[in-house]
């Protein structure tokens, strides 16, 4: 079990380490120095979004375009399971009430903890720091590579990542970001688990669209750091697992809408 969850369980010791640090040196911090912080946590964040999202499609395009009967339409098809999978997505976690949820979640840990502070305050860096530490490529390319190859390599990197990144967070949102270690074990360990025992064998197209999805989400979550639109991004959460499904469902009814035949 180790050799799959290496790199999940080293990820959540370094967001340990940095939410220390940086509620250490938070609590002196006046507010101006924290919205600079958040600020630049915020076009980070676009950045991995922009990443993960519109530079992946456009390598998903090059590289599989040429090889359908697509021509020039294969972004199209692509652009088109991008809106539906975050559309429906959304609706489910909408239905389902993800985020508030998750909200709900980080104001109970909030009271089990002690209930110091702001409870929305707690719940909001949760919320933030949840979805920043969970949602991207790293985190999905990492937990295939640890489940089916046993490869933490990836998730080594991202806890390196993480470590400075909820060292900021925590300095800037407090106590709350310390929650989403709870997210990291349960969320990334049990992506690994579902990659080791079942999901390994999905198509490349169909692993690299869950990242452009993801990298969406991730834009929304920029903008609710950076205070421009409070966007219910947990309900955006169920979009990321649609594409396998939607591209499998395409290929079945026409091969070679998608993916290369033979």
């Amino acid at each position: 079990m180790w050799s799959m969850l290496n790199g999940t369980i080293v990820n959540a010791g370094t967001v340990i380490v940095g939410c220390t640090i940086g509620l250490s040196i938070g609590a002196k911090l006046p507010d101006r120095y924290r919205r600079i912080v958040l600020d630049g946590l915020g076009l980070i964040t676009i950045t991995l979004g922009i990443d993960a999202s519109v530079i992946v499609m456009g390598r998903m395009v090059g590289k599989y375009g040429p090889l359908v009967d697509a021509g020039q339409t294969f972004g199209a098809r692509l652009g088109m399971v991008t809106i539906g999978c975050l559309l429906v997505g959304s609706l489910l976690g909408s239905w389902l009430r993800l985020h508030q949820r998750v909200e709900s979640l980080g104001h109970l840990i909030h009271a089990k903890t002690g209930g110091k502070g702001d409870a929305g305050r707690f719940a909001e860096g949760f919320l933030v720091a949840s979805v920043i530490f969970c949602v991207g490529p790293l985190t999905l390319l990492g937990c295939l590579n640890n489940g089916t190859r046993f490869d933490p390599s990836l998730l080594y990197v991202k806890a390196a990542l993480d470590g400075f990144c909820s060292m900021a967070l925590a300095a800037s949102l407090g106590a709350g970001v310390a929650g989403s270690i709870l997210t990291v074990l349960f969320f990334q360990g049990g992506l690994t688990l579902a990659f080791h025992y079942g999901a390994g064998g999905l198509p490349e197209l169909s692993r690299e669209m869950m990242n452009v999805v993801g990298g969406i989400v991730l834009l929304a979550n920029a903008l609710l750091i950076l205070e421009i639109k409070k966007i219910p991004v947990a309900d955006m959460l169920p979009g990321i697992f649609l594409p396998p499904l939607v591209i499998y469902a395409c290929e079945a009814m026409r091969p070679g809408l998608f993916l290369p035949v033979g």
